[in-house]
Formats: C-alpha cells, sequence, structure tokens
C-alpha cells in the first residue's frame, strides 16, 4: 500500500483538503475501471430498454392491430408514441427524484435503488398480461414508466459518483467510458433482436404478407417481443451486487456528510492509498464557505447560467438524438433502405429493423462515444461539443436538401445517416452528460446533474411525440392509420438542423472544466472574500 502526504507532512491530520488532493493526484488503478463497468452496467441496460422498444413496435402493431382485408400489416395507432414516451416521462422524474436524493441522502444509499426498479420492470414489462389489445398496451406503457423511472436515476448517480471518484487528468475519460456503455446497449439490443427473430424465423417459417395476411405473423411472434423487453433485465442483475458493494463517495463524505475521517478510510480502501494522520489541525476546506442552496441568490450569480447552459443543451441535442433513434425504422422505410412492410413476414421485419439498428450503432453511434472517450481530456469539453453541434447540423441539412437524391441512393443515405449519430456520440450527446457532473457543488452536484438530464429527457419527449406527427408523409392518403397528414421526412430534417443551431448556442454558457478540480469548477475552494471578489462572468467552455 501507497503511503500519501500529498502536498502536507506524512503528519498531517487528514483534512478535507488532504484527501481532496489525493483523489485528484492518485494515479488511475483497477478500481477506477471497476467503477467504470459497474456504473457502466446501468447505462448499458438503460439504452438497451430505451430503444428496444423501437425494434418491436412494428411487430405489436402486426400482432394485436391487424385488420382483415387490409393491403398493410396492422400498426399501432397513435399508442405507438406513448410506448415510446411514457418510458421517457418516466426517466425525465426519475431524474430528478434520484438526483435529489442523491444530494440528501448520498449517492450509494439509493444506487442500488434505480438498478433493482429497472431489472424488476424490464421483467414486467415482458410479461404485459391480457390478451385484448387495450389491455396489453395499458400494462406494457405501465411497466415502461416504472422502468423509465428507474433508469432516470442513474443518469445523476453514475455521473456524480464517477466523476467524484476520479482524478482530474482523467475524469473527462472515465465519465464519458461510463455513459458509452449505452452505445454497447443499443448494439446490444440491435443483436438480441436479430438473434431472438432469426431463432422463431427458423423455427416457425411463414410467408410474406402479401401472400397471407394472417399466417404471415405465426402465434409465437408474441414470444419474441417480450423476450427482447425482458432480457433487459440480465445486465442490471449481474451487476447488482457489485453496486451495492461500492462505498459512498468520498468528496460527498467529506463535504456534504462531514465526515472526513470517514472518507480516509474509504479511500485508503478503494485507492490502495494510505494517508498518515495525526490529531491536530483545525482547518479544512468545509469549514470556509457557508452553504447555500439551489434557489438562493449566491447560487444563481455563481451557477444559474452554467445550469442554464447544461439544461439547455441537453434539452436541444436530445430532441434531434432520441427523434432518430426511436423512428430509425420509419426514416430507413421511407427511403427504401427497408423493404414494404407487405413483402415481409412478421419475423422478417423485426430481424431487418434490428439489423438496421445494429448497423447504425456499429458503424455510427460506438464509435462516437469511443472518439470521446479518448480526445475529451485533451481537447476539452467546448470543443468536441460544439463541433458536434455544427457536424449535426450540417448532416441534417446535407440530408434534407438533396433529399429526393438519396431516395435514390440509399447506402449513401445510410452514411450520412450514420455521420450524424457519430457527431452526436462524439459531441454534445456525451458532453451534456459529462459537463453537469463536474461544474456544481459537491452538495448540489446531483441535483443539478439531475435538473440537467431531466431538461434533455423533456426534449426526448418533444422528439419522441413530435416527430411521429411531424414525420408523416405530407400526402394524407399516405399516412400511417389514424395519423394526420405531417410535414413530411425532409422538412423534419431541417427542423432538427435548426435545433441542433440552438444547442451550438447554448454551449457557450457552459465553463470549460478540462485539467480542473471540481472545487475548482464549484468554487468550493474558496472562502467568502475570495467569492465577493471573483468576477461574475461566464467563463467560456
Amino acid at each position: 500500500m501507497v503511503t500519501v502526504d500529498t502536498v502536507l507532512t506524512t503528519h498531517t491530520m487528514a483534512t478535507v483538503d488532504t484527501v481532496l488532493t489525493t483523489l485528484d493526484s492518485s494515479k488511475t488503478q483497477w478500481y477506477h475501471y471497476k467503477a467504470v463497468i459497474i456504473s457502466g452496467m446501468g447505462f448499458f441496460t438503460d439504452a438497451y430498454d430505451l430503444f428496444c422498444v423501437s425494434l418491436v413496435t412494428k411487430l405489436l402493431g402486426r400482432i394485436y392491430y391487424h385488420v382483415p382485408g387490409s393491403s398493410k400489416p396492422g400498426v399501432l395507432p397513435r399508442r405507438v408514441a406513448a410506448i415510446n414516451g411514457v418510458a421517457l416521462c418516466g426517466t425525465l422524474l426519475g431524474q430528478l427524484f434520484f438526483g435529489l436524493l442523491g444530494d440528501r441522502l448520498g449517492r450509494k444509499k439509493v444506487y442500488g435503488i434505480t438498478l433493482f426498479l429497472m431489472a424488476l420492470c424490464s421483467i414486467a414489462s415482458g410479461l404485459s398480461f391480457g390478451s385484448s389489445p387495450k389491455s396489453v398496451m395499458t400494462t406494457l406503457c405501465f411497466f415502461r414508466f416504472w422502468l423509465g423511472f428507474g433508469i432516470g436515476g442513474d443518469y445523476p448517480l453514475s455521473a456524480t459518483i464517477m466523476a467524484e471518484y476520479a482524478n482530474k487528468k482523467t475524469r473527462g475519460s472515465f465519465i464519458a467510458a461510463v455513459f458509452a456503455m449505452q452505445g454497447f446497449g443499443i448494439l446490444g439490443g440491435g443483436l438480441v433482436g436479430m438473434g431472438i427473430s432469426g431463432l422463431f424465423r427458423a423455427l416457425y417459417n411463414a410467408p410474406v404478407y402479401s401472400v397471407d395476411p394472417v399466417g404471415s405473423t405465426p402465434p409465437e411472434a408474441d414470444y419474441v417481443w417480450r423476450i427482447i423487453l425482458m432480457l433487459g433485465a440480465l445486465p442490471a442483475v449481474l451487476s447488482y451486487y457489485w453496486r451495492m458493494k461500492m462505498p459512498e463517495t468520498a468528496r460527498y463524505t467529506a463535504l456534504v456528510a462531514k465526515n472526513t475521517e470517514q472518507a480516509r478510510k474509504d479511500m485508503e480502501k478503494v485507492l490502495n492509498v494510505e494517508i498518515q494522520v495525526k490529531k491536530t489541525a483545525q482547518n479544512n476546506l468545509a469549514q470556509k464557505n457557508k452553504p447555500f442552496g439551489l434557489f438562493s441568490r449566491e447560487f444563481i450569480l455563481r451557477h444559474g447560467l452554467h445550469l442554464l447552459g447544461t439544461a439547455s443543451a441537453w434539452f436541444f441535442v436530445d430532441i434531434a438524438y432520441y427523434s432518430q433513434n426511436l423512428f430509425q425504422k420509419e426514416i430507413f422505410s421511407a427511403v427504401g433502405w427497408l423493404p414494404p412492410a407487405k413483402s415481409m413476414s412478421a419475423l422478417d421485419e423485426v430481424f431487418k429493423i434490428s439489423f438496421a439498428q445494429f448497423l447504425i450503432a456499429f458503424f455510427g453511434t460506438v464509435p462516437g462515444y469511443w472518439f470521446t472517450v479518448l480526445l475529451i481530456d485533451r481537447i476539452g469539453r467546448f470543443l468536441i461539443q460544439s463541433m458536434g453541434f455544427l457536424f449535426m447540423t450540417v448532416f441534417m441539412f446535407a440530408l434534407a436538401i438533396p433529399y429526393h437524391h438519396w431516395l435514390l441512393n440509399k447506402t449513401g443515405f445510410l452514411i450520412m445517416y450514420g455521420l450524424t449519430f457519430f457527431f452526436a456520440n462524439f459531441g454534445p450527446n456525451s458532453t451534456t452528460f459529462i459537463v453537469p457532473a463536474e461544474i456544481f457543488p459537491a452538495r448540489l452536484r446531483s441535483t443539478c446533474h439531475g435538473i440537467s438530464a431531466a431538461a434533455g429527457k423533456a426534449g426526448a419527449i418533444v422528439g419522441a411525440f413530435g416527430f411521429l406527427y411531424a414525420a408523416q408523409n405530407q400526402d394524407k392518403t399516405k399516412t400511417d392509420a389514424g395519423y394526420p397528414a405531417g410535414i413530411g421526412i425532409r422538412n423534419s430534417l431541417f427542423i432538427l438542423g435548426g435545433i441542433n443551431l440552438l444547442g451550438f448556442a447554448c454551449t457557450f454558457l457552459v465553463p470549460e472544466a478540462n485539467g480542473k478540480s471540481l472545487e475548482e469548477m464549484s468554487r468550493d475552494n474558496e472562502d467568502e472574500d475570495q467569492q465577493e471578489q471573483q468576477p461574475r462572468n461566464v467563463e467560456p467552455v
């Protein structure tokens, strides 16, 4: 075990300053990677659960909303927006609720609850009971709401925990690595969708819809969507034990719970260091500042614009990101990359939608996340976020302006569409998760991250509900059953491009945290006189 005296002597008391300095200067160790895996498995589950439903919505339409004599397979009526959106509503509320609890009760105490909720509700979603469309959809929406509630808690808690464990040199990379597990969750959803539908397709071969409308959806297809949803519980169950073994973060224990000695012991245990102390000395960081609340004048002066910047940037990026992710199949069908529904059986359709999601995740989504992991502590948060918003705008407009050209060049469309995902993830989709965990005071860190994340999910709800209607064909005869005419895919892409420009503008409200300690960013290491003398201007990222 290494003996650490940081900048002080080996006989200095374990003050808060000592604990924080040791955390910021500690070398990257196995525990850091272990924390990434444990926290990241929650995000693997989050992404799998949120996006796997897009793989099965058309299957649900075929099973429960088949219209005898129709030339097209059954489609979910407007409830499809509810299935996609209800989990996002739960996520929004969970982010606010667990973000607040994380600051009030501690990160560790509520961390296991979120994972338990995710596992339980993933299984319950697949067991949605009843045989009538109404009962199945009602119970499915109910369980997916609470699934989203658990997922929401994972955002502020995982980001805050990883930020408070990491040293200041590699903090961005480690938080980004936790979030990057979302990419593997989306990738895993595509693989599971292909595997389950491929297996059932081999066992229960069915004709295409145009040949046999009823026989194209074998009764066994009802098991397919249930199994896909239920498998989302597996990574949560596997990582639950290890999550419960994680100690409270030393920063929370020292700065919020004000138990410096316990923070020292926890840090020695997980980081394999020894801090030698003697019981003298009085000065510590916790005594320097009088705490201020979220709605106080001091918070508004010091962090009001920061919170506005993190929340608004996350709001705008999630409108674009979730509208693309949740409705990939509609976009692929519109440009002809997926065959017409009537030319496929139900299981063929699930397989091909899953394959399309897998390709986009493999070539666009996952690489974007890991480019962020590799570069964020080298080039900073501002450059990645602003560049991401700008390139997303460019590629959205590049898809929209010559839209009819892409109808004839499906491979080119897929490449351009994948690049928008790449720059979303090597861009604002990652940085909006990272920055709120770095710039707010420890006692409000989880709450402010939860508020920022909830603003993002509000944007996701706008994308999930709004895009469903907006992307409908302008010709009423070509819209999905029960939907009014919309503005079409092309005009929707123009709007999403404009939204990305608004996100770019909001980036300038957020300070750059690269290479700085959490206490420097939150100004927790200043006394009141220094705070009064500090200029109130916003430092650009």
